[in-house]
C-alpha cells in the first residue's frame, strides 16, 4: 500500500530525514521507533502531505504519488491521527466525526456503526463537546474520525501518549481489528515499547533522521529492537 524509497525532508535550514525507506503492506502493523526528536512525526507528516519532502519517491497504492495538499490524500486514502489529537474541542463529537465527511463522495457521508461498537463511549458522549472529553476519549474520537474516511492507509502518532492504562489496552484491540480486517496497511509510531512491540509485524528504527533498523517481526529479536530505539 506504501513504499517510500530515499526520503530526505527539511525544515528551514535544518534537514530532518536522511534517505529514508520503508514499506507498509495490507493488513500489517509497520512501527517506526526511536527516541525523541529523531524525526518520527516528520516522518509522518511528510507521508500525510502536512511536510513537503525535498526529494525521494512515495508510492501510496501502487501509483507513484506527487507533492499533494493533505486534504487530497486524505481523499486519496491516508487517515492521519497526529499526536496531540487536533480535535475540535467547541464541536460536538459528532460534529468531530462528521468533519472525516470532506473526503467521502456524495451518499457515502455517514459515521459507520462500527465506530460507536470500536469506542463505545463516543455514542454515548455523542453530543458532548470534544474540548469536554478526557484526553483518553479524545484520542478515541480522533481514531474514529480518521476511520470515518475510510482509509487505506492509517498513520497513528503516539496514540498511547498521556493516556490510561485501559484506554490503551482498548486502543491496542482496536489497532489489532483493523489488522485482522485486512483492509488497510498501518503506521505506527510509538515510544512505548511493549505496546509497539506487542502490535507490530515490521519495525522501522529512526536515529537521527536515519533508519538504522527495518525488518520484519520474525527476522529480529526483541533485544535488538530495544537497543535500537533506547538511550
Amino acid at each position: 500500500m506504501l513504499e517510500i524509497k530515499d526520503l530526505n525532508l527539511h525544515y528551514k535550514q535544518s534537514q530532518i530525514l536522511y534517505g529514508v525507506s520503508l514499506q507498509a503492506d495490507i493488513g500489517k502493523v509497520t512501527c517506526v521507533m526511536g527516541t525523541n526528536g529523531v524525526g518520527k512525526t516528520s516522518l509522518l507528516k511528510a507521508i500525510s502531505g502536512v511536510h513537503h519532502r525535498s526529494n525521494g519517491t512515495v508510492r501510496f497504492d501502487g501509483e507513484e504519488i506527487g507533492k499533494p495538499a493533505p486534504h487530497q490524500l486524505a481523499a486519496a486514502g491516508i487517515g492521519y491521527v497526529p499526536q496531540g489529537r487536533d480535535i475540535f474541542p467547541l464541536l460536538t463529537v459528532q460534529e468531530n466525526l462528521e468533519t472525516g465527511f470532506a473526503c467521502l463522495p456524495n451518499g457515502t457521508r455517514r459515521v459507520p456503526d462500527e465506530i460507536y461498537e470500536l469506542f463505545p463511549v463516543l455514542k454515548e458522549m455523542r453530543n458532548r463537546r470534544g474540548g469536554d472529553l478526557s484526553g483518553g476519549q479524545q484520542q478515541q474520537l480522533a481514531i474514529g474520525r480518521a476511520l470515518v474516511t475510510k482509509p487505506k492507509l492509517l498513520l497513528l502518532d503516539e496514540p498511547t501518549e498521556g493516556i490510561q492504562p485501559n484506554i490503551i489496552q482498548q486502543i491496542g484491540r482496536v489497532i489489532e481489528y483493523l489488522r485482522e480486517q485486512g483492509e488497510m496497511a498501518i503506521v505506527l509510531v510509538e515510544q512505548y515499547f511493549d505496546f509497539a512491540y506487542g502490535l507490530a509485524d515490521r519495525f522501522v528504527a529512526l536515529e537521527r533522521g536515519h533508519v538504522t533498523l527495518d525488518a520484519p517481526r520474525d527476522e529480529v529479536t526483541r533485544d535488538a529492537i530495544l537497543s535500537k530505539v533506547t538511550v
